[in-house]
């Protein structure tokens, strides 16, 4: 963490090693919260150095992570267990834990999600806090444009610094561990394209085109191609580059809503755009798919789950994610989801998960977004900025190598 909090270290080393006689009296009852995290680590373990320097085990009863934690202050245990992973993050920024692989830390907790239950997660006045400011930020039409611009309108410099050429920020398919990005990226999308059963001359609607990238692949397979973004910065990215291709006359990229588009399509595609949607508008999503795609139509998605059995605990808490990355965004409760979809007339067909994809692609964009920095294309952004970004990116790959999250791609008919 260099010298990010260095003068907090040394204040919570001096309250928790004999700085005073509230330190000696307070840590054993802080230890104790320890104890409850010890008793449900099913699988791997921590191996923790605390704030009097001397160490303890959690867990490590079946295989698993081995994560490797040093805990600079107590205060750390008392923010994660009142504000879960909020707490968690505002500590790690504090620089009252750290790590030298936070990625294991995550994938522990996701691992063993399950057992864990409430522990790690907000509580009292905190869940209350972060449920308002979450319901705030609901993806009503009115407000869906600012949140989306609150993540994706930080400039197309930013993302062109460390994503790869095509510009796509959802997983890749790896055909190995050696593959190129890119390569990997291309395959994802020819993947979903593939369920389409396109012919030339079809036309197809993608909602959340991003940069353009499916696109311009479905154009040069003959396909005519409506994209829908609420990012101007997106659509001025993705204009450019299908003038660049030569394809203008076959894709037009809107900036529209979802809710608004009431025409006639041959199929639909949408990667990684429903988790922005929000529990309260699945209906309306997938009342957008069938309304919009003619009878036998097909249409594709990749999207994010969370655990269904562990659903409704993360949907009350909105986590590190919400809060700080993608306001109003909620990951699938998947057999919830298919349910609507049936309601619908949308088959759920042909379901495949591939959640270690995501893990690899995650840890390809942290270290081009580290390359990013030290070559100083992200000039501009503060170093808390960046921290942030790290911890984004960390996060998401544990809970991908954990399992309580996954990423697949279905196939829907419109019966």
């Amino acid at each position: 963490m260099g010298s990010r909090g260095d003068h907090l270290v040394r204040a919570d080393r001096r309250f928790a090693t004999g700085g005073g006689a509230v330190a000696r009296l307070l840590a054993p009852a802080f230890a104790r919260l320890l104890d409850p995290i010890d008793r449900r680590l099913k699988q791997g373990g921590i191996r923790l150095t605390l704030p009097d320097r001397s160490t303890r085990s959690l867990g490590f009863r079946a295989s698993g992570p081995a994560a490797v934690v040093s805990l600079r202050s107590w205060m750390a245990l008392l923010r994660l267990a009142t504000s879960g992973s909020v707490g968690w993050y505002k500590a790690w920024t504090l620089g009252e834990w750290s790590s030298p692989d936070p990625v294991a830390v995550f994938e522990l907790f996701s691992l063993n999600a399950a057992p864990l239950g409430e522990i790690g997660r907000a509580k009292g006045v905190s869940r209350w806090v972060n449920a308002v400011a979450h319901r705030l930020r609901d993806n009503a039409p009115r407000k869906a444009k600012a949140n989306i611009a609150a993540h994706y309108d930080l400039g197309n410099d930013f993302y062109s610094a460390w994503l790869d050429r095509t510009m796509t920020y959802s997983s890749a398919r790896f055909a190995s561990r050696a593959e190129p990005l890119e390569d990997a990226q291309r395959r994802k999308v020819a993947d979903l394209l593939d369920r389409l059963q396109l012919k030339p001359g079809d036309r197809l609607l993608e909602i959340g085109c991003g940069w353009g990238s499916l696109a311009i692949q479905a154009a040069e397979r003959g396909v005519s191609v409506v994209g829908l973004t609420l990012s101007d910065e997106q659509k001025s990215w993705a204009d450019q580059k299908i003038r660049d291709a030569g394809l203008a006359d076959r894709i037009e990229i809107r900036l529209q809503d979802y809710r608004e588009t009431a025409e006639q399509f041959d199929a639909v595609a949408s990667v990684e755009m429903v988790e922005a949607v929000g529990r309260r508008w699945w209906g309306a999503y997938l009342d957008s798919i069938a309304r919009n795609l003619r009878p036998a139509g097909r249409a594709a998605l990749q999207f994010i789950s969370f655990d269904a059995k562990m659903f409704d605990q993360y949907a009350r808490n909105p986590d590190f994610i919400q809060t700080y990355i993608f306001p109003g965004g909620l990951l699938l409760n998947e057999p919830e989801f298919a349910a609507l979809a049936a309601e619908r007339g949308l088959s759920w067909d042909d379901r495949e998960g591939f959640r270690l994809d995501y893990a690899e692609t995650l840890k390809r964009w942290r270290d081009r977004y580290d390359e990013a920095v030290e070559c100083g294309a992200l000039e501009g952004f503060g170093e808390a900025f960046h921290d942030l970004w790290r911890y984004y990116l960390m996060y998401c790959e544990g809970g991908f190598r954990g399992g309580v999250i996954d990423v697949a791609q279905v196939t829907m008919v419109r019966s």
